[in-house]
């Protein structure tokens, strides 16, 4: 989960975090706020919340006979959406619009938001009372979608040993990073070069998403952008000036499982996205 949210931030997207309850989505993106040094909110998501919850609303001074914009919490620098999907739909159209824009308008009248600003939505795959999916167009929205499953024994092991030390992670001591630090981590990531054969196998694994007999809605040109960024920040994690077949590889199930559709019957036998972008992965032949 850690890495590939760095590898979000390094692409400066946004991520959809998926896990059950208690295996630290929220201490997670926490912790990284406090590593960046970056304005950090949090807003959680409930049915009855309005677009003005999260994005802000005009309201009238009587002392100036004008409107005033009263900014919502959309205008920072990290924000966690906690339970995205309890959210209605209108909310969540006005906050993934915000992601994608970067600006809200508001009364006509646009408003940017900070060069930095990146969403971190967490969600809970199990409930399904009182929730609204996000359309695959609105899914579309995040860079990369991470699953988060239950930790090893050995991390959990861990985990208790801290509690019975009465230690919070947030008294470790962190030192953060300079927002210029990680403008320059970005920008060296765009700057990875790409060899053609390389460039021909992630087309390769684009297309073949569109053929793919299990799959009823293949990959956009968006996608194939954002699996271009992520396998980029992976050599870039890795020291590398240059990409690999392998980075393609690493970048595309947590790139392309929230982008595919599959057809009912494959989902009825068991598949999963995750399943599927493997065997896909494994039938094409790597680069010479």
């Amino acid at each position: 989960m850690i890495d590939q949210a760095i590898l979000t931030l390094l692409c400066g997207g946004h991520a959809l975090i998926e896990g059950v309850p208690g295996v630290a989505k929220t201490l997670t993106v926490k912790t990284l706020a406090r590593f960046l040094a970056l304005d950090f909110r949090r807003v959680q998501g409930t049915p009855d919340m309005m677009p003005a919850d999260i994005l802000g609303t005009s309201v009238f001074s009587l002392k100036t006979s004008e409107f005033t914009f009263h900014r919502g919490p959309v205008f920072t620098q990290f924000l966690l959406t906690d339970e995205i999907n309890r959210m209605p739909p209108r909310t969540q159209a006005a906050l993934l619009e915000s992601m994608e824009e970067r600006q809200v308008t508001m009364d006509g009248e646009t408003h940017p938001l900070d060069p930095y600003f990146t969403v971190f939505a967490t969600q809970n795959p199990l409930e399904f009372e009182g929730t609204y999916p996000l359309p695959e167009a609105q899914l579309d929205r995040f860079l990369l979608k991470i699953r988060v499953g239950y930790p090893s024994a050995d991390e959990e092991r861990a985990i208790l040993e801290r509690h019975l030390a009465a230690t919070a992670l947030d008294q470790f001591p962190i030192e953060p990073i300079a927002p210029e630090e990680l403008a320059a981590a970005r920008a060296e990531v765009r700057s990875i070069r790409i060899e053609p054969a390389v460039l021909d196998y992630l087309l390769a694994v684009i297309r073949r998403t569109r053929e793919w007999p299990s799959i009823s809605l293949g990959a956009s040109p968006r996608a194939a952008a954002a699996l271009l960024l992520v396998a980029r920040a992976c050599a870039a994690r890795e020291g590398r000036a240059y990409l690999l077949p392998d980075d393609v590889k690493e970048a595309a199930i947590p790139c392309l499982r929230h982008r595919l559709i599959l057809k009912p019957e494959v989902e009825l036998e068991g598949f999963d996205p995750d399943r599927v972008i493997a065997d896909l992965l494994a039938a094409i032949p790597l680069p010479r």
